[in-house]
């Protein structure tokens, strides 16, 4: 089988991923999720007219001079509305967040007047509408302000409390079970055997998952059996996994059984083998609803595939409408020689020019089983198959990994 190039891989492995179902929560269980439908105000913001400082609601015609005269005659706090019509020469006091009583215009700030007992004396001249917060000058009922695939924010959630909404719909968290295999594994805090190496992939991808929205289901480690992947496989299925991950055997090694497992629970193959380095033996299939990536077992190569392939997948499945990595412009920091037939993905280090342009180093060493060095970088750099040599200096395509 060919090597698939990476653009038709993820089109492969987002090809009939369809955003799942809807579920009303509550609005403190909204942050992060991914909203089903768009969702217009209850209510008008502000209901009603209101004042942007403390001082004094007047008519603006009363107190247009510096010098003016007026005679208070009542009060206005926030939430406790005067209901009297100003006449001429009147003025009300007034709190931040108080309703603009009717007759006013204006609001004189406190430290612009001078009050004498009932009285006060304007010394900076009104202005109509002037620290008058006016009815829907946040927003209208009915206006849709929130959109169907958006992450929701923090501050969403505020806009969604002042819309009036104490619930949201958002789409169901796709589930994401990961399985790792081999002998030569052991948990971390053990103490590995004679060629036995401690397990750390399936940590970086329930934290990308779970930095996604995705619930995770951890299915631990198989043995290198075909009984033992087998089951790990139909675990998978029964917990009502959206995305099966694996780790590992998708390799042609005699030891590889993910691929045959697969094959054997009812797997439709979609691709084995992709022209990227890191991770070339990544493979996609389905089993029934259950969308199957299988990750190399390299800790770089599971990395960077479950970044450039699982993340957009869960993203899809979520139903947002940012699916897709964005790439950045940059400068290459070091010479690079010519690519080959794969498309690259280069750990690097990011740097800022004085002119804000990012400056990308790749490390020397892109042995994809070093994890020292995956943890130290800030982007991948991107080289097309059959890249020329390049220069320090020119520019170069970039994507950020997670911070």
């Amino acid at each position: 089988m060919a090597l698939m190039p990476v653009a038709d891989a993820l089109s492969a492995v987002l090809a009939g991923a369809e955003a799942l179902p809807e579920e009303m929560i509550g609005l403190d269980a909204c942050y992060h999720r991914v909203l089903a439908r768009d969702v217009a105000a209850l209510r008008t913001q502000p209901p009603q007219a209101m004042s942007a400082m403390d001082g004094y609601a007047v008519r603006a015609a009363d107190a247009a001079q510096v010098g003016a005269r007026l005679n208070v005659i009542g009060e206005v706090a926030a939430g406790r509305p005067f209901d009297r019509t100003l006449g001429a020469g009147d003025a009300v006091r007034i709190f931040t967040g108080g309703v603009i009583p009717p007759g006013a215009d204006a609001v004189v700030i406190q430290e612009d007047t001078v009050r004498d007992g009932d009285r006060i004396d304007v010394t900076e001249a009104a202005v109509p509408g002037r620290h008058i917060r006016r009815a829907g000058i946040d927003f209208s009922e009915g206006d849709v302000l929130l959109r169907a695939g958006r992450h929701l924010t923090e501050r969403d959630l505020a806009l969604a409390a002042g819309m009036n909404h104490a619930h949201l719909p958002v789409r169901r968290r796709p589930r994401v079970a990961v399985l790792a295999t081999g002998d030569e594994l052991v948990m971390p805090g053990a103490t590995p055997g004679p060629g036995q190496i401690v397990y750390s992939n399936g940590y970086a991808l329930r934290a990308l998952a779970r930095a996604e929205g995705a619930d995770t289901i951890d299915l631990g480690i198989a043995a290198d059996t075909l009984e033992a992947t087998t089951q790990g496989i139909r675990s998978a299925s029964e917990s009502g996994a959206d995305i099966l991950v694996t780790i590992g055997g998708a390799s042609v090694g005699d030891h590889d059984l993910v691929k045959q497992s697969l094959h054997a629970e009812g797997m439709t193959m979609a691709f084995w083998r992709i022209a990227m380095r890191p991770g070339k033996p990544m493979m996609h299939g389905r089993r029934g609803a259950m969308r199957v990536i299988g990750l190399p077992g390299n800790p770089v190569s599971s990395y960077v595939c479950g970044f450039l392939f699982l993340v957009p997948l869960i993203r899809a499945l979520s139903g947002r409408s940012d699916i897709y990595h964005r790439t950045e412009a940059a400068r290459l920091g070091r010479d690079l020689p010519a690519n080959d037939v794969r498309e690259d993905y280069l750990r690097a280090r990011l740097e800022e020019r004085e002119d804000g342009t990012p400056v990308a180093t790749p490390v020397d060493n892109q042995d994809s089983s070093l994890l020292a060095n995956l943890a130290a970088v800030q982007a991948l750099v991107i080289r097309s198959p059959f890249a020329p040599a390049a220069k320090a200096g020119l520019p170069c395509v970039i994507l950020r990994l997670p911070e």
